[in-house]
């Protein structure tokens, strides 16, 4: 207490007891005995709830339940995935008390349920998905990948819930004890119901009755109660739910016959709807109402459901009316255009459903067509020129090869958008069979008819041509390699190559558009190079001259040579071809862009790309199906260029001027050299670069071994056809490369090297020993010659050694210091001199710059200051006499450079007597002359190299 206060301590102390007497005083006010006191309730806070551990864990589960919920209301998927997770662990933690009860809680079922229902409502809106950001559009992919493998286990649970969509969620029991029925109104105040007061005696028991009438008292305040009215046994009362607000998609009863579309009552029409009752059904009567049906056509707020619906009763009128054929070809051109107007955008693709009905449209109108031929259909043919009722002379406008063409992109797009890793790819991928029949009965109808342009059957049979080029015929090559094989034979697996040759000559023949031949070719080139037909391949693409103009073709065309040269790469390689794979595989693996230039995928660094430019780069985009590897690829570029890089690297160690021949294989060796500590090889590179450093000392069995080993040929090795003469072909290149990379190392340390020896020591037979040295002698890489006698290499000392090789080196470095400091000094001599004549009106030339001499604009004879006498034109020349710094054009014998020296007295550059006059008149800094001292080394007109090998010569001796 604070001293001013210090007085008045007993008076303070006199009135708190009184107030603490006043407040003892004070009545107590009654209240019903249904009411809780604040006292109770003050006593209740202050206790500790005591829950089951069932409780609790439900508790926990409802908590979670309820916020994936509102986080799905403002689809933050990213989130929701987080919850789910969690959801699901401590679901685990709880299995063991949930286990007591034999199945799952309703309300947790009811969550999972609903919870995939949205992420396949989510899955399914293909233009929300487009506007999604990275991370919420990878977190919907793992989210729905875990939600299928989670529900496995609740399958029937999921789908009760689905039957009884109003059954309550928390009809199961909490507790293990069941739950008497909640009392009525007039049961509730009723005098016995009322709780007896018996403060003295409670016990725990009490309290949780006391809770247990404190939840009946709550229902007396309650405006609603679920329970207390009873249900009716068969009675369900309808839950009224608000109509979502993403359009209903367009679905397809799986129980309806044929597949037939389903149509709401009260949306569409009714069969017959079309047609007033009294009306006649003729021809003029549906193609007026099929115009009315397709006026409407691309306007805002159309319904395409309906307007396919639409069209597809009326298709059915007319064949029930039987109008025929003409007209009826005319309604399926017709349907199948406003399928493919379904989608609102370019870029999205068709739904299962919709893919359904097109393909089924496209084989109905290949089937009338083909049962009718008198029915012309073409795209030449008017409007109003079309003819559905003479039999004879039946004109419709269609082309039924444009409309193909249309559903193979749109074939192309479903591929392009789905999931590549997932089984929907897989499922779309089964429609490449059906995608080809179509194509062969289309080829068919087209050859059958006699009136069909051949640019039409150049178009056709390059779609036949897309759908085979690519795909290897795994039992035409079995047969090739093995002859006396006994296998059945496989309807088309030995046509291949027959077919491909007639479609692509008859292309080359008869097509008008170089598009067409061009993409042929390409294509036929690939097919060749995929079977290992290296020559045909080759051949066949050096007659093109395709590499010369394919910069100013269409991107497509672009990216088909890419894989095109890509795919005769690897032909090469596997004949043994190092030098032309590493040329073929170059262009694409060297500027390090081969994702882009074979159109397998995006890179994201560069980020100067519009919206519009990535989405068509995405429509550029190739089929997972069809991807090359590029792992193999690059592993293929670099052990090539292994092959061709290490001899040249250790043959020409000490040149300076050596020239790079692959500049990804250097990076990958230099950043290994960069490393301070190096470990065991993990990735393809580190193999590459270890079995290189392995080939550097000639030691080819730690190649083979970095290179082909039990990883090496699960990543890159197995992927080839016929890998293992692809491996014995790889190990025989290793020998040979090694053989000649040590051959070039350790050269200068021998003065003779017997054959056999080498032969043993590379695994190598002695003939192609005998081989290899010889043409390494008749290239001059080594300067050697064969002892036949004693099948010895005998070496030639005329190579330099290494203290020579770096004397050589030395020398043309100080002679190009030299000669930059002697530019350097021309430059800053002749800074001041340049002079600019213009001429004036009548007065002469006029000079401006320093360099003195001048007299009126003209310069005296051989006063050489880089100007121009009486319209001579060359700079420092008098009279026209076109040698720079000599008089009138005559040079004495001997005097060699730029001024006038005396027989044998070469004082650098000074003549006797003549001196030099700074003013032009003799010595010029431009290098006039300088011998050394006699010793031979002139700068004006000897080789430099002559001068080096001479100092290297004077050093060796």
């Amino acid at each position: 207490m604070s001293k001013f206060f210090a007085g008045d301590s007993e008076s303070e102390s006199e009135s708190s007891v009184s107030d603490e007497e006043e407040q003892e005083q004070k009545p107590t006010i009654a209240k019903p005995a249904f009411m809780v006191s604040d006292e109770e309730e003050d006593e209740d806070e202050g206790k500790r709830e005591v829950k089951s551990a069932k409780v609790k864990r439900h508790d926990e589960l409802k908590s979670i339940v309820k916020q994936l919920k509102n986080q799905q209301k403002i689809h933050d998927i990213s989130k929701v995935l987080a919850s789910f997770e969690e959801l699901a662990r401590i679901y685990e933690k709880a299995k063991k008390v949930i286990e007591r009860e034999g199945h799952a809680p309703m309300f947790y079922v009811r969550g999972i349920a609903e919870l995939m229902d949205y992420i396949e409502g989510r899955w399914e809106d293909r233009e929300w998905r487009s506007t999604m950001n990275k991370i919420n559009s990878k977190s919907l992919h793992t989210l729905r990948q875990k939600l299928r493998k989670y529900t496995r286990d609740f399958e029937d649970d999921i789908r009760y819930v689905k039957e009884n969509p109003t059954a309550d969620t928390d009809s199961e029991p909490e507790m293990d004890e069941p739950e008497a029925p909640a009392p009525s109104g007039a049961e509730i105040f009723r005098k016995d119901s009322f709780p007896r007061e018996e403060p003295e005696q409670k016990s725990e028991s009490d309290d949780d009755e006391g809770k247990d009438q404190d939840g009946d008292i709550k229902q007396i305040f309650m405006k609603k109660s679920t329970d207390a009215q009873p249900k009716e046994p068969g009675v369900v009362k309808e839950k009224i739910s608000k109509k979502p607000r993403d359009k209903q998609k367009l679905k397809k009863d799986a129980s309806a016959p044929d597949g037939d579309w389903v149509v709401k009552p009260g949306q569409l029409p009714e069969k017959g709807a079309l047609f007033p009752k009294d009306t006649e059904i003729t021809v003029a009567a549906c193609v007026k109402k099929l115009n009315e049906i397709l006026a409407v056509r691309g306007k805002k707020g159309t319904n395409r459901r309906e307007q396919i619906a639409l069209i597809g009763e009326l298709r059915e009128i007319v064949r029930k009316h039987k109008l025929g054929p003409c007209l009826e070809a005319k309604i399926l051109f017709s349907l199948i255009s406003a399928v493919f107007d379904y989608n609102q955008k370019v870029s999205s693709s068709m739904m299962p459903e919709i893919w359904e009905k097109c393909t089924s449209t496209m084989d109905e109108i290949l089937t009338l067509l083909e049962e009718n031929p008198s029915i012309l259909a073409s795209e030449n043919i008017p409007e109003d020129s079309e003819n559905f009722e003479d039999s004879e002379n039946y004109r419709v406008r269609g082309c039924i090869l444009t409309i193909f063409e249309k559903m193979d992109d749109e074939y192309t797009k479903i591929l392009q958008t789905s999931d590549a890793h997932a089984t929907e790819y897989v499922d779309r991928l089964k429609d490449e069979g059906r995608i080809c029949q179509i194509l062969e009965h289309l080829q068919r109808f087209l050859e059958s008819r006699t009136a069909t342009p051949s640019q039409e059957l150049c178009r056709i049979y390059l779609k036949r041509i897309e759908h085979t080029y690519y795909k290897y015929d795994y039992a035409s090559v079995r047969r090739q390699s093995n002859p006396n094989l006994d296998e059945p034979v496989v309807a088309g697996a030995d046509e291949t190559r027959r077919l491909i040759d007639d479609l692509c000559k008859f292309i080359y023949t008869h097509d008008k558009t170089d598009r067409i031949r061009a993409r042929a070719l390409l294509c036929h080139v690939y097919h060749h190079a995929l079977h290992d037909r290296w020559f045909e391949a080759r051949d066949l693409m050096l007659m093109s001259h395709m590499q010369d103009t394919i910069q100013h073709a269409d991107i497509p065309l672009q990216i088909l040579y890419n894989r095109t040269m890509v795919q005769l790469g690897f032909c090469a390689f596997r004949n043994g071809y190092i030098k032309d794979a590493h040329q073929a595989l170059n262009d694409v693996q060297s500027a390090n862009k081969s994702k882009e230039l074979l159109a397998q995928g995006m890179q994201m660094r560069n980020m100067e790309k519009t919206a519009e430019q990535e989405k068509t780069e995405k429509q550029r985009l190739m089929p997972y199906h069809m991807h090359i590897n590029l792992e193999l690829l690059e592993c293929i570029y670099l052990v090539s260029a292994m092959l061709i890089e290490i001899p040249y690297l250790v043959s020409h160690e000490f040149d300076t001027r050596r020239r790079m021949i692959s500049k990804q294989f250097h990076y990958q060796m230099k950043m290994s050299d960069r490393q301070a500590l190096l470990g065991p090889p993990e990735n393809m590179r580190e193999h590459v670069v270890a079995a290189s450093k392995a080939m550097k000392t000639g030691d080819w069995k730690a190649c083979v071994k970095f290179l082909i080993n039990e990883k090496m040929n699960q990543k890159v090795w197995h992927l080839l056809p016929q890998a293992d003469r692809v491996r014995e072909m790889l190990i025989s290149k290793i020998k040979e490369e090694s053989l000649r990379t040590y051959m070039f190392a350790f050269s200068p340390v021998y003065d003779s090297v017997s054959l056999p020896t080498l032969a043993e020591m590379f695994a190598l037979d002695e003939t192609c020993v005998h081989s290899i040295i010889s043409k390494m002698i008749l290239n001059e890489e080594l300067m050697a010659s064969l002892d036949e006698p004693s099948s010895c290499v005998v070496m030639h000392r005329t190579e330099p050694s290494k203290l020579q090789s770096l004397a050589l080196q030395l020398s043309e470095k100080i002679i190009n210091i030299t000669e930059l400091n002697e530019k350097i000094a021309e430059f800053k001599t002749n800074r001041g001199s340049q002079n600019t004549y213009q001429r004036q009106q009548g007065q002469g030339y006029q000079s401006w710059g320093g360099g003195g001499g001048h007299d009126r604009g003209y310069q005296d004879r051989g006063y050489q200051d880089r100007g121009h006498d009486r319209g001579y034109q060359d700079r420092g020349h008098d009279r026209g006499y076109q040698d720079r710094g000599q008089d009138r054009g005559y040079q004495d014998r001997g005097y060699q450079d730029r001024g006038y020296q005396d027989r044998g007295y070469q004082d650098r550059g000074y003549d006797r007597g003549y001196g030099h006059d700074r003013g032009g008149r003799g010595h010029d800094r431009g290098g006039r002359g300088y011998d050394r001292g006699g010793r031979g080394h002139e700068r004006g007109g000897h080789d430099r190299r002559a001068a080096s090998r001479r100092m290297a010569q004077l050093m060796s001796n």
